[in-house]
Formats: C-alpha cells, structure tokens, sequence
C-alpha cells in the first residue's frame, strides 16, 4: 500500500516530457482539479471505507494465479460477505487492493493486458453489483510502483509477455515501464466498469502524466472518483494520509494530517495494528480503543476513515477482525446519529470546542448538518473525576442527555465553559452527550466590522478571515510577528477573541505545526495608540478553534491580535476569526440528588458561598476562609448504621495542598485529607472518605489545617 520516492527522477522527467509536449501542440488537454464537484457529493457525505488487501500472496500463497483462483472459489468467497462486513463497521465504500505491489500484483478481474496475473472469473464485478445492492461504493485499488517485482523470492511480472502485447521491448521493473503497463489497465477498468466508482492510487507515475491519464478518466468517466495516497497531487479527488503514528493520544490520527478542507481528506489504516498489511497466516489482535478513537476523532474533523482489513484467501476475515466488526456494528448503531449527518464540531462549521478538556479527558465534538444548534461531545478519554468542562463557543445550552441512555445530565454555564457534572460511568471507548441549545449568542456580527492585518499573501486577504466561508482564508505567509486587526467602527465590549487556525498543518510531529504559539493582544479606539497588549500568552498545539479570553470589561473599537512565533513552521493561514462581546448566558439543570448535600446549605463556620467559578452543582460552592479551623459541617442522613463512603466535590485552583480533618458527630475519623490542585478554579473533582455512620443524621465536618483554610467545596455525597 505504501508507495516510494525512490524514482522521482522519473517523474521529473515525464513532467520535462509533458512540457515539451504541450509547447508543441501535442500534449493531452489538461484536467481540471476541481476542488469540489459533485461526483464528491456521495464521498462528503460519508463517514468510513472499508480497504481489502486480498491477492497473490494472501495466506495460503500462490504463485499460479489459477491455483489462486480455485482457491478463492473452493473456499467459498462471496461478495456479498465482504459487503456485510463494510455495513457492520457503518462503512459507506470499499477499496479492493488486488494489484497491490506486495501482494503479486493479482488482478482479481478477467483481463486482456497480460504481465501480471489475472483471474477468469470477475471478482471485482461481483463485487460492485453485491455493493450496488446495498448502496456500498466500490473503488479499485491501482499502484504504480514496481519495486516489489520480485517479493518473495518469485517474479511476478511478465515484461515478455507484455512486450510481445505492446509492439515493442518494455521492462516492467522499471517505473517507465511499469507506468506503461498499469496506464492500460487502468482504460481496460474504466471501460469495462461503468459503475465502478473510481480509483484508489499509491502515488504518481510519470508515464501517467505524460500521457495524460488522468485527463482520459476525467473525458471517458467523468463520475469516477480519483484518490491519491499520501501525495496531494491537485488533480486527485482525494488525499489519503496513511497509517500515522506517535500521537498523543494515540487514537487522534488528524493530529498527522496534513491537508485542511474543503480539500477531501482521508486516513487510512490498519485494523490489526500489527502485522502485514494483508493476511500473512497470522490472526492478529484488534485494539479496540486505537480503532474505535480513530475512527471518530475522523469524523470530529471530517476526516474519512478508509479502514484496513486482511481477508484470507477464502475473502473471509481472521476471527479477531470479525469479532471486531460485530462489536462495532451494536456499538455504531446506539450512537449513530452523533455520527450520521454530522459535521466535525469546532473546525469550519461552528460546534463545541474539540480535543484536550479538564482532568485528562480528551474527545471530539460534531454538530447536525441539518440543525446547526444540535451538538454532540464524544468523550473517547475520560476525565479523572465525575466533571467534563467543555469551551462552549457561545452556544446556550438548554439540556444535556447521555445519547446512549436518554438521562438527563446535570450542567452549568459560566465563563465561556459547560460544564457536565455528576456523570457516574463512563463508556469504555465513548461517552456521547447529546447537547441541545437555543442557538449562539454574544458573537459580534462580522458584518459589522472591517479586518486588516499587517502582511497578507496574493489572494488571501485578511478579510477571508470574517467572511463566514472556510473555503477562503487569511495567509500571512511567513512573516514573524503577523498581527491580525478588527475595526469595530464604534467603542464596544470584547470578551474573547476566537481563532480557526487552517488545518493544513500537522501538530504532531509539532515542527510541521504552523499554529500560533505565543501572542499579543492590544486595543485601540483611534487605530494608532495602541499602548501595551492587554492580553499576552501562549496557544495550545492543538487542533479546533482556539480561545483568548480578554480582561472584563474591555471596550475598545480596534483590536489586534498578534503572533509573536509559531509552534514550529512560521507560516500562518486563518480561516476564520470572531470576537464575542459577552459568554453565553449562565444557567443549566441539576437534577435532585437525595444522596447529596450542597455545600451553600451546609453549616459554614468561616467562609461564604460564592459562584464565580464554573462548573458548580447547585446555586453555588463555600469558599473557606484563609484560616486554620475554617470549617463546613453538613447533615447526613444515613437509612441504617454502618460502613459508608463519602464523595467531597471540590476545586482547589492553587498549586499547594490544603488538607483538612474529617469528624463524624464530633470525631475525627480522618486526619489532614489531602486535598491537591486541581489545575483551576473552574475545575472540580471528587475525593472519597471512608466513614462509619449511624442511622439517622450524622454531623460530617471538614476542618482547614492549614493557614490557606480548605478548598472550594461544592456538595458532600452519600455513596
């Protein structure tokens, strides 16, 4: 599946040939490279393929295509299995991959071109009328690579056969040659094929080129699809980012994706995540997280995942991949409509932000196509406690459910954040909480004001950065700083500033990143004197939109933003940008709890109640008094005597530990708690204590033992 560089040479000089060519009047009329055209329309409105890699080599091996052949058919292959399966990972095409270069370069279809193998009877038709059936896209799989003629020790390349056919001498081993070879099997497929949806190709050849292959696709089959592996040649429909690794976490395969839409973008790899790319005799493990994570931090970034299975000889799977495919078809259908009809949530079409949340927790979010307020987060890593505080984008929240069980999940609104609490369980591979709101408020209309920025490359204003279209974009090339400036026309409030960084930049490895790292943020109200920056610090090498939170009470007519340096490659493209005048407007719903106490209604011996900080239960949380003794004593009412655990929902947003004692009816059951930071003020977690209690009420207190007095306390729980 992976192709080489290894004959650029090549290449360059079939582009010399071409230019030749066309200076003469000879040379084919070129293609164009739409960037979107509606023979795209059925690829953009999927979410996953199902790539095959079945042939010549797959376990048992061959080296007759005719013993190959009988075996596929003694065993039983049936087209519509493989089908099947596609559906069951919720897969909407499949890629056959016989005329793989590793895998003998098997052509599963009758064929008249001979040098290579080739069968009598028409798997690759059978396949495309099963899927036809089922409304399954079938795409045929084409390299141009040669390097691997001699796998194994056998040749699988005919260059005398092929020469006797062609009229003259060609060496298949080499890539001219083989360009050659490969250019006719790619007409004899687009003629034989009307409702073959196109072709799926490892790289480039210059032979092709030359010839203008891809010209006659695009005049002969006009509906054919053309996806392009791991090189962004701009003819190509598609661009499939192959099998990345290193991420962290490991699952978030956009993190390595280099391409931004509305370019179609695709990720491609393995199920077993081991192993051969086909089936080499082996039944490898599926890991379920890896695969199940990338599978969805695609779709949370309208990345298509093209998903790798190895078919044995018989086309069936090894147990471990059906096995996978079973789960994967239950655990798709309960939260399908978080995935269907979505747009990736937090890139180009609006949505809660996306990625790294509180406490460990990392996930995507997607947004209805059809009802932009609809919002779904997808938590693939949980956070450590009960507590999810998503960046809520402006949006105001009106209910919370878990997609899976329909029960209501208790939320708050502040400061720019939603924050989910009280969540019990957490899926093992996907939490999904469908997020209902009443559309986005306190967003300053682009309309209303005029960009600017200070360096601008040919094409791409800084006005493309407020103009609603992802499909434009500011570039400020590679000019260091680069400020980025909004005329409001009049003095208004600005809360926050909110960046869409162009996705055409990898962050992992973070030397490809072209994001923002550190950056300024000055106000003007003449667009002269701009003064000090009223904001400084450092983005996350994240992905999705990005937050700058402004002093309160900010009023200015200009504002500039500025990028002091990237996170590795100097360049900058935006492709959209907005201020926000006010947060979404506080409130949520918290269901009643008879096991929990909020802390407001407890007994404060030193400290107040406040609710300043986000993601509180109740109508507020105790901040204790900076004092040893400072204490809170609730009132637990127990329905029988005997062992039990307490949960403490608490935030501390210092660094420094702040225990505290804990007494039952006046004995201390436990002393100097720890209590750690937990990162911010807005960030609240659990701590358990064990205790003994009586039946009826018992008096919990919890005692400050230091001179910082305790941490914010939000409620006590009754486990």
């Amino acid at each position: 599946m992976l192709g080489t560089k290894k004959y650029a040479l090549f290449r360059r000089v079939g582009i010399l040939l071409a230019t030749l060519l066309l200076v003469a009047g000879l040379a084919p009329a070129t293609a164009n490279a739409e960037l979107q055209h509606p023979r795209q329309d059925w690829l953009r409105a999927s979410t996953a393929g199902l790539f095959l890699h079945w042939g010549m080599r797959t376990s048992p091996g061959y080296t007759s295509c005719t013993a190959w052949e009988s075996a596929v058919t003694n065993g039983g292959w049936n087209a519509k299995y493989w089908i099947d399966e596609a559906k069951k990972l919720h897969a909407q095409y499949v890629v056959l991959a016989s005329f793989h270069s590793r895998l003998g370069y098997a052509r599963a279809w009758p064929s008249n071109v001979p040098g290579s193998c080739s069968t009598k009877r028409d798997f690759l038709g059978e396949l495309i009328e099963a899927g036809k059936a089922q409304n399954v896209k079938v795409i045929n799989y084409m390299t141009d690579d040669p390097q691997w003629h001699n796998e194994g020790g056998h040749e699988w390349l005919d260059s005398a056969a092929y020469s006797k056919y062609h009229g003259s001498n060609v060496d298949l081993t080499q890539r001219d040659g083989f360009g050659r070879f490969s250019y006719d099997n790619f007409v004899e497929v687009m003629q034989r094929y009307p409702d073959l949806a196109g072709f799926w190709i490892d790289n480039d050849n210059a032979y092709w080129e030359s010839s203008g292959l891809y010209e006659r696709i695009r005049k002969d089959r006009p509906n054919y699809l053309l996806s392009n592996n791991n090189e962004d040649t701009p003819i190509m429909d598609t661009i499939s980012n192959e099998q990345k690794t290193g991420m962290t976490p490991s699952y978030d395969y956009p993190q390595a994706v280099y391409t931004a839409a509305p370019r179609l973008i695709e990720a491609c790899f393995k199920l077993p995540s081991t192993g051969a790319w086909w089936y080499s005799g082996s039944n490898s493990s599926v890991d379920y997280k890896l695969t199940l994570g990338r599978f969805l931090t695609n779709k949370g970034s309208d990345v298509k995942a093209l998903m790798a299975e190895t078919a044995m000889v018989n086309g069936k799977f090894p147990s471990n991949q059906e096995a996978f495919n079973n789960y994967a078809n239950g655990f798709f259908d309960k939260i399908w409509e978080s995935i269907d009809g979505t747009w990736g949530g937090g890139y180009d079409h609006a949505g809660l932000k996306p990625g790294f949340w509180n406490n460990g927790a990392h996930g995507v979010t997607t947004v209805s196509k059809t009802n932009p307020n609809l919002n779904y987060i997808h938590v693939i890593t949980p956070p450590s406690g009960s507590t999810l505080s998503v960046r809520d984008n402006g949006y105001k929240v009106t209910k919370v459910t878990n997609l899976r069980t329909g029960a209501t999940v208790a939320h708050t609104q502040s400061g720019g954040s939603l924050t989910l609490s009280g969540v019990s369980s957490w899926d093992q591979y996907d939490t999904v909480f469908k997020v209902e709101t009443s559309g986005r408020e306190g967003i300053i209309p682009p309309s209303t004001y005029t960009m600017s920025a200070s360096n601008a490359a040919s094409g791409h204003p800084a006005s493309a950065a407020a103009d609603g279209s992802y499909l434009t974009y500011w570039d400020a090339s590679s000019t260091q700083p680069a400020s980025l400036r909004f005329d409001l026309g009049s003095a208004k409030k600005v809360q926050y500033v909110a960046l869409n960084q162009r996705e055409d930049s990898t962050t992992y490895p973070s030397s490809g990143s072209a994001r923002i790292k550190n950056y300024r943020v000055y106000v003007s109200n003449d667009g002269t004197n701009w003064g000090n920056p009223i904001k400084t610090g450092a983005l996350p090498n994240h992905r999705g939109v990005q937050f700058i939170d402004l002093p309160s009470g900010t009023t200015a007519r200009h504002v500039r933003v500025e990028k002091v340096d990237s996170q590795g490659n100097n360049r900058l493209r935006v492709d959209e940008a907005w201020l926000g005048s006010d947060y979404a407007a506080g409130g949520g719903t918290v269901p009643p709890d008879p096991t929990r106490i909020e802390a407001e209604n407890a007994t404060i011996s030193a400290g107040v109640v406040e609710s300043n900080h986000a993601g509180f239960s109740g109508t507020g949380f105790v901040n204790y008094d900076n004092a040893v003794g400072s204490s809170v004593e609730f009132t637990v009412n127990a329905t029988a005597a005997g062992p039990a655990s307490l949960k403490l929902g608490y935030a501390n947003g210092t660094t420094v530990n702040r225990p505290m004692d804990v007494s039952v009816n006046g004995t201390t059951v436990a002393s100097a708690v720890a209590f750690e930071g937990t990162g911010a003020w807005t960030t609240w977690t659990t701590a358990t204590i064990p205790v003994t209690l009586v039946a009826g009420a018992n008096k919990v207190r919890f005692t400050a033992t230091t001179a910082n007095g305790g941490p914010n306390v939000d409620y006590l729980q009754l486990d």
